[in-house]
């Protein structure tokens, strides 16, 4: 925190100096919610930096080695959305099951290449043709990812993930550096859709019931629109089959 001395930090918090240092270092066991919130408003956090600092305190343990389990009932849902794109994505950014609508407008294929949302959006080249807004995602996914990383520091693929795109992607190492901490719920996405051209969307990421490793992410048209024709077009192709001729 710019201007703030740790004396003062731990003074505003109602904590000894020594013992806020420990906290700082990673020595301090069995932190209450109490001093965690205390140090959060002394530092004035905004709601998702407050999260990422119970997070620090009380990290997850992931297994790298598990596999996601849909539900019946997710899949159900996610079939009845046939006129708006939905995928389902887990806490590593990787999109583990769509809707037909969705693996249309985001390419899905087998390959798990097209599933990494990360790696694809900073070292996919043509990632910066269908994000018309590149740079302001950037941040948004980079921001992502270091609150997942706080949740679980022990998964391995997280670590990896970072690493990989820190040594390969400039834009990314920057970003990272900055330690920005934000996690987006709902807001506008512009694609630039091969086939169709511009699509205008508003996306809302929704909670999943028992599950806090995945969320449902839908992306919805203003109805009437030119997007919401394109979206049906979409759709039409991909029910009859046309998409993939297009496509190939």
């Amino acid at each position: 925190m710019p201007g703030l001395r740790r004396e003062e930090v731990a003074q505003l918090a109602g904590v000894s100096s020594d013992y806020y240092t420990r906290l700082e270092q990673g020595r301090g066991r069995q932190v209450s919610d109490a001093v965690l919130d205390a140090i959060s408003r002394a530092l004035r956090l905004t709601s998702a930096e407050h999260a990422y600092l119970h997070d620090l305190a009380r990290p997850q343990r992931s297994d790298a080695g598990s596999r996601p389990i849909i539900r019946a009932s997710v899949h159900q849902l996610l079939a009845s959305l046939r006129d708006v794109p939905a995928i389902v994505v887990d806490y590593r950014m990787v999109i583990v099951t769509a809707n037909a609508l969705g693996n249309a407008v985001f390419s899905l294929t087998e390959d798990p290449r097209t599933r990494d949302r990360a790696r694809k959006f900073f070292l996919d080249p043509a990632s910066r043709d269908f994000f018309p807004d590149w740079a302001a995602d950037a941040e948004t996914v980079t921001a992502e990812l270091r609150v997942q990383t706080a949740r679980h520091p022990h998964d391995r693929w997280l670590a990896e993930l970072v690493g990989d795109l820190s040594i390969n992607s400039p834009e990314f190492r920057a970003l990272w550096a900055d330690h920005t901490v934000k996690e987006k719920t709902l807001g506008r996405k512009r694609l630039n859709h091969p086939l169709v051209g511009s699509l205008d969307l508003t996306y809302e990421r929704l909670a999943i019931a028992q599950d806090n490793e995945q969320t449902l992410i839908t992306y919805l048209a203003a109805p009437d629109s030119p997007t919401a024709e394109r979206l049906a077009m979409l759709a039409s192709w991909t029910a009859t089959g046309d998409l993939t001729v297009r496509q190939g």
